[in-house]
């Protein structure tokens, strides 16, 4: 054991090492996006801040923490400091690409939703979200993230605007939604967020998603980015053989032969490896840009890449699910596995940014608040992925401990490197006299606006 705990010490020297370096890269790279310094330094402790040991992440329980006599300096950098939350992601992301250059980038897009209690929030609506189980109020939000073999980072976000939402001018105005910004669907908002990627720099050869992001529209303009792609689609839905017949991908699958199943290993979990069987069938392309429309048209599909559709079944409960793939050079099943494999991660960094640096817990109605506040969550979601691929690049692997994860790393730097919350009695004593005395304000305006509503 001792020399276990030796070994987690000299890890523990190189976390504190990594952090600083990391989170002062981070912060220097974004300082130029602020017009006053007390802004920058508020960001700053905010993002520090979002990795404390707090029950909740709000501007009230952060700014208590962080020994602020009140939440109006963080409530004043998320809604009115003058400050170009835009180009912050932009200069994230250029700190993510160089981080990750060289490595082998998938970019897989996903969405997630957050539940609200009311549709003043910005882009709030009875919609659908797997985060919350099924139809709700909520907000949902698409995410798009870069995953290599051994970092995950998200880089970039768009808010989805209802059509009711985003065609209402009175709650546009009364949330601050810039005029520029209307109706898109989720892939169109995943193909921008991709293009901008690209654009960035960011040198990757796949984009993945899944059932969401199957459009053709969508593949299209994969493809035109030159782009290779894997996206989940359903049992039902129809693809073309190379004869021209249109199947149903469950029915299509049913061709390969129960020896032509292959399994392949997936990932490790805390339960050891996990493998699946795979199979694979040759479909026709049906996404070719405008400029390239006769691939379409040519009956074996000469030209038009690699186009696959790619079954995975359960080994254990035979349930199957499908995948429609596409490259432009050859590949082979391997390849196809492995990429698909690397979107179920971006499920990780969603664990990864509520549970520890507070994406779904910001309680902010407006657009500026909620693109601020989604930015700073995921700055402290790419700097603790940042900081786990330096020391696990720093350190040697040991075979008795499994390598260093984003939420060991985070008990490491509360201990280690973060302040510790501010809890001393006369900060307490003030902070529940304070939030006393707003809810008591805030009940009597709301009793008062009821009374209001209910007169003749």
């Amino acid at each position: 054991m001792t020399t276990y705990q030796d070994a987690v010490a000299v890890e523990a020297t190189i976390v504190e090492r990594a952090w600083g370096q990391t989170f002062g890269r981070a912060m220097a790279v974004v300082s130029g996006c602020f017009a006053r310094c007390e802004t920058r330094t508020t960001a700053a402790e905010l993002v520090a801040g979002l990795l404390l040991e707090v029950d909740t992440r709000n501007c009230w329980t952060l700014a208590q923490a962080l020994g602020h006599p009140g939440p109006h300096r963080l409530q004043h950098l998320l809604s009115r400091a003058r400050f170009d939350h835009e180009e912050a992601r932009k200069e994230i992301t250029r700190l993510v690409i160089g981080e990750l250059a060289g490595q082998d980038v998938v970019l897989v897009v996903d969405e997630t939703g957050d539940a609200k209690s009311s549709t003043d929030c910005v882009g709030a609506g009875r919609q659908y979200s797997g985060a919350i189980g099924g139809v709700g109020l909520c907000q949902v939000a698409v995410h798009l993230a870069v995953v290599t073999a051994t970092t995950k980072v998200i880089i970039d976000r768009a808010l989805y605007l209802p059509a009711d939402w985003a065609s209402d001018e009175e709650r546009r105005g009364a949330t601050g939604v810039p005029e520029e910004i209307g109706f898109a669907t989720k892939p169109q908002q995943a193909l921008t967020m991709v293009t901008d990627a690209l654009a960035a720099g960011i040198e990757a050869r796949w984009f993945a998603g899944d059932e969401v992001y199957c459009g053709r529209e969508l593949r299209q303009g994969v493809r035109a980015l030159g782009l290779g792609y894997t996206v989940g689609i359903a049992a039902t839905y129809q693809v073309t053989d190379g004869s021209g017949r249109r199947w149903e991908a469950r029915k299509l699958i049913n061709k390969v032969r129960p020896g032509q199943w292959m399994r392949r290993q997936t990932g490790h979990g805390t339960k050891g490896t996990r493998e699946y069987d795979w199979a694979w069938l040759d479909v026709r392309p049906d996404d070719a840009p405008a400029e390239n429309e006769n691939e379409n048209e040519n009956a074996a599909g000469v030209g038009a890449g690699t186009s696959v559709l790619v079954a995975r079944r359960h080994r254990y409960t035979g349930e199957v699910s499908y995948f429609r793939c596409w490259t432009p050079g050859n590949v082979s099943l391997g390849t196809l596995v492995q990429v698909i494999s690397r979107r179920w991660r971006i499920e990780e960094t969603f664990q990864l940014a509520k549970g520890f640096t507070g994406l779904d817990q910001g309680q902010v109605t407006c657009w500026n608040s909620w693109m601020r506040w989604s930015l700073f969550s995921l700055i402290a979601a790419a700097v603790l992925a940042l900081t786990t691929a330096a020391v696990h690049e720093a350190t040697e692997e040991q075979p008795e401990l499994v390598p260093l994860t984003c939420p060991e790393l985070i008990r490491l730097l509360r201990a280690l490197a973060l302040p510790p919350p501010v809890r001393d009695r006369d900060h307490v004593l003030h902070w529940t006299a304070w939030r006393r005395r707003h809810q008591a304000v805030a009940t009597a305006c709301h009793q008062q606006r009821h009374r209001r509503h209910d007169q003749p």
